[in-house]
């Protein structure tokens, strides 16, 4: 089972990522992680740099390094991981589709479906973290790490849209859900662990220990 996190900056997904990451191994699921792009093509990986420094470039180029990335993530990353267990993706497809969409100023739509096609590479379920900017902006604040362009208020505030945008797109395209949920409290926290969990108890994850015994 492949699981996305999605949001942004500052949203929770790696307070989530963590907890979720410990409670799986906790119980002896053997849940791993894995980040948004591949790195494997050169041509691309420049690409994708200067898309996340905040340089649009070329829609067409930018589209086509995104989409070639994603099939070698599929391919060799995330299928790899997926042979010894359940993956979670902090960022995936939802989060390239919205960088596009705001660095080209188009709907995200189109994004979403170009990425959909690479269908091993579609989450059973994509959890969008609606969290509000201005929560986001004050956890950022308090981080040592220099501010990406995408962490900007005014950008948060669009991305923040075109990730609601880009989940009913990701639906529509694909028929796979998308849990929105903001992740502010504690309680929240344990509602979106508690319903990832859930999830992966249904699909019928075998635990480390069950997969030794069969060994």
């Amino acid at each position: 089972m492949l699981l996305a996190l999605e949001g942004i900056a500052g949203a929770g997904k790696s307070t989530l990522r963590d907890r979720l990451l410990a409670t799986a191994h906790a119980e002896d699921i053997p849940l791993s992680h894995i980040g948004q792009f591949s790195w494997l093509s050169h041509s691309a990986t420049r690409t994708l740099i200067h898309l996340r420094a905040g340089h649009g470039g070329d829609e067409q180029e930018a589209i086509e390094a995104a989409a070639q990335d994603l099939a070698l993530h599929s391919r060799f990353n995330i299928a790899v991981a997926l042979t010894e267990g359940p993956v979670l993706a902090d960022r995936l497809t939802l989060s390239t589709a919205c960088l596009l969409a705001l660095l080209h100023r188009q709907p995200v739509d189109a994004y979403v479906e170009r990425l959909a096609e690479q269908t091993q590479a579609r989450p059973q379920l994509t959890v969008l973290l609606t969290t509000e900017p201005d929560i986001c902006h004050d956890r950022i604040t308090r981080r040592a790490t220099e501010r990406r362009f995408t962490e900007r208020p005014e950008a948060a505030a669009r991305l923040a849209d075109l990730y609601n945008e880009a989940a009913d797109a990701w639906t529509k395209a694909t028929g796979l859900p998308v849990l929105k949920h903001a992740c502010t409290t504690h309680a929240d926290l344990e509602a979106l662990v508690d319903a990832c969990m859930e999830d992966l108890h249904s699909a019928g994850i075998p635990t480390a220990t069950n997969k030794e015994a069969s060994r």
